[in-house]
């Protein structure tokens, strides 16, 4: 069965139709913008203590203070010193179902880890993928379509060491935040449901005419009576 990209799947999540209008065009390119802000999460150790001058340069989402105090909060974590430092950065993943691009592979012990042997019956604990986000996280926990890809990175790290992966982390670097994903049954569901719109996709899918409409690209396109940011400055 054909492999999904990582990225398809969050698209799936947030509006089949737009995933069908990004295949048919065959547009995934990052913007420039974008890619500048996700360059950030291999700089924490750099930017936790740099001064409000050089901030003010970055493509941040918050003030050089805040922004300070969010990589102070982010230091005390138990995995900072594996986000810093990842066992693997922007590597090529491949699962069962889906494959694309893993950010960082954070493991316990800075190698590799292997399942239990019978030397050592207790497993080392599990390796944690981590996507890495442009823009604003909500309130609280992540936004369900990056939800979805982070399970997928999951699943995929899973079928590729052949053992249960438990979470992802979703990083988001412009503000200075990172997220925990547990895979959930809930969560679970979200991202076997986006896998089967993704690879049911044939035609244009039903529209939607939502808020989610206010930020896609093909809304002026896809004939709803809302207009994308673009499509106004256009």
């Amino acid at each position: 069965m054909t492999l999904v990209p990582f990225s398809d799947l969050a698209r799936a999540a947030y509006c089949p139709r737009q995933l069908y209008y990004v295949r048919r065009d065959d547009e995934r390119s990052v913007p420039p913008k974008a890619r500048e802000r996700i360059d950030l999460a291999f700089r924490y150790d750099e930017l936790v203590d740099a001064a409000d001058r050089v901030l003010r340069q970055l493509p941040l989402h918050r003030s050089p203070a805040t922004y300070r105090r969010n990589l102070a909060q982010l230091r005390e974590r138990d995995e900072y010193d594996r986000l810093v430092d990842p066992a693997s950065e922007r590597g090529f993943l491949s699962g069962k179902d889906c494959h694309g691009t893993v950010h960082k592979v954070l493991e316990p012990d800075g190698k590799e880890t292997e399942g239990a042997d019978a030397d050592d019956p207790e497993p080392s604990p599990p390796p944690i993928p981590t996507l890495v986000s442009s823009g604003e996280p909500p309130e609280n926990g992540v936004w369900e379509p990056q939800a979805v890809r982070a399970v997928g990175l999951a699943k995929a790290l899973a079928w590729d060491r052949e053992r249960e992966i438990e979470r992802a982390l979703v990083e988001y670097p412009a503000v200075g935040v990172v997220r925990e994903v547990r895979l959930t049954l809930r969560k679970k569901a979200a991202y076997r449901e986006a896998l089967r719109a993704a690879r049911s996709i044939d035609g244009p899918p039903p529209r939607v005419d939502d808020d989610r409409c206010n930020a896609c690209d093909y809304a002026a396109e896809c004939g709803t009576r809302r207009r994308s940011l673009r499509s106004l400055l256009g």
